[in-house]
């Protein structure tokens, strides 16, 4: 059954606050065990919305969902699923939640519409590069995440385009059975934390057929502090990193085991920037940084445009510091990297390494293959330069060369 936010008294003058009446359609639609909340052709401005089990958000060509910007509007994200226990700072973020679920089942957002973030009002651009226009936007103003998820299962996104997140843009933790499909997100080239879907300890997480343009990292993989068999499958997609970022990044805050990723038949377009880590961003990045082990990650079919401004590729086991706080139980744990498999990937750039980096001789990474790897052109048959496997020897970073092997057919 649907749910028309207009039933609601749902006002599409883009100004009036909307959040009661859709919240009140998608509650509705709940009680009756599930149904489509409809949101027509039209701008509608809102608060937080939370959906609930079987329920469909669904955009109709020419819907704009617009995020408000007012702190009154905007609520702490519900932990536990019922409101009961509100906590702002899960991921180290105070400024609550535009959309979102937690601990709720078969939870869907369709439809041809735009969900608009106004991330645009909130990145102030000053000037400091002399007219350049390429140095990272000032932030001055309240920045509500995008899309919160938290634990829900059988979680479905597909068609709509998500534009000018002021923070996060569709962020998932502890979510199982994920499916984003065909969407567009569209983010400011020079915001800051706009990443497009960061995804914490996911299990069973498929994103086809999507195009991500962001300034921070376009995909994100993470965990908490439990071992996930993550079964990530990205396919069919294009990740546009800008300016401090990766089109895909596997790891850092690695509190527990992160396994079974594959990324095939994708374009790369950018990866720029650089980290606190100090060695900059890459076209893709496998990054631990805590106890966490990462193993088993693929990228196949892969092509990584010249715009990578600092690495190809960049794998890297740090001191577990550089992410976790000093009060964490996880700081100043390493970790380990296992089974890197590379093939048929290219990247146009042959002037810009492949960096791997390891933490002492417990503490690497291993297992590395290039099978059928080409940079600038030119096919990588293990006796290239463009390996760079140590780097600050001061601190016994090191990847032993034998670790990396080729194969080409």
């Amino acid at each position: 059954m649907d749910y028309s936010i207009l039933r609601y008294g749902a006002v599409a003058d883009g100004v009036t606050n909307c959040a009661a009446a859709i919240q009140q359609a998608v509650d509705a639609a709940a009680a009756a065990g599930g149904g489509r909340v409809i949101v027509p052709a039209g701008r509608f401005l809102s608060g937080s919305v939370l959906l609930k089990d079987n329920v469909e958000l669904h955009l109709e060509s020419g819907a704009v969902l617009i995020s408000s910007l007012n702190p009154a509007d905007i609520t702490p994200f519900p932990q536990g699923g019922d409101g009961t226990d509100p906590d702002d700072t899960a991921d180290g973020w105070e400024g609550g939640f535009f959309l979102g679920a937690s601990h709720a089942k078969n939870v869907t957002i369709s439809g041809m519409g735009t969900i608009y973030g106004q991330g645009d009002k909130v990145f102030l651009d000053k000037d400091v590069d002399n007219g350049f226009h390429e140095c990272p936007k000032f932030c001055e103003a309240f920045r509500p995440r995008m899309m919160l998820f938290e634990a829900v299962e059988n979680f479905t996104v597909r068609d709509v385009t998500l534009k000018d997140a002021a923070f996060w843009t569709l962020h998932m933790a502890g979510c199982q059975n994920v499916r984003i499909d065909g969407i567009k997100i569209l983010n400011d080239d020079r915001g800051a934390n706009n990443d497009g879907i960061p995804a914490t300890s996911p299990h069973g997480l498929t994103v086809k057929n999507c195009f991500i343009r962001t300034t921070d990292d376009c995909i994100s993989l993470k965990t908490e502090n439990k071992d996930i068999d993550a079964d990530v499958a990205i396919e069919g997609s294009t990740m546009y990193g800008v300016a401090s970022s990766d089109g895909v990044m596997v790891g850092y805050e690695c509190k527990g085991r992160l396994t079974n990723v594959k990324v095939k038949d994708c374009d790369i377009i950018g990866g720029r920037g650089t980290t606190i880590l100090g060695y900059g961003h890459a076209g893709f990045t496998i990054g631990c940084d805590g106890p966490g082990p990462i193993e088993n990650v693929t990228f196949e079919n892969v092509r990584v445009e010249n715009k990578v401004f600092e690495n190809n590729m960049l794998a890297i086991v740090t001191d577990g510091k550089a992410y976790m706080p000093n009060t964490s139980p996880f700081h100043g744990k390493p970790g380990s990297i296992k089974g890197i498999t590379l093939k048929n990937v290219s990247w146009e750039n042959a002037g810009m390494p492949m960096r791997f980096v390891g933490h002492g001789a417990d503490n690497t990474i291993k297992d590395i293959l290039f099978e059928n790897c080409t940079a600038g052109g030119n096919l990588i048959d293990g006796t290239d330069t463009y390996f760079m496997t140590k780097i600050s020897p001061n601190l016994n970073e090191f990847v032993s060369p034998s670790e990396i092997r080729v194969r080409n057919r």
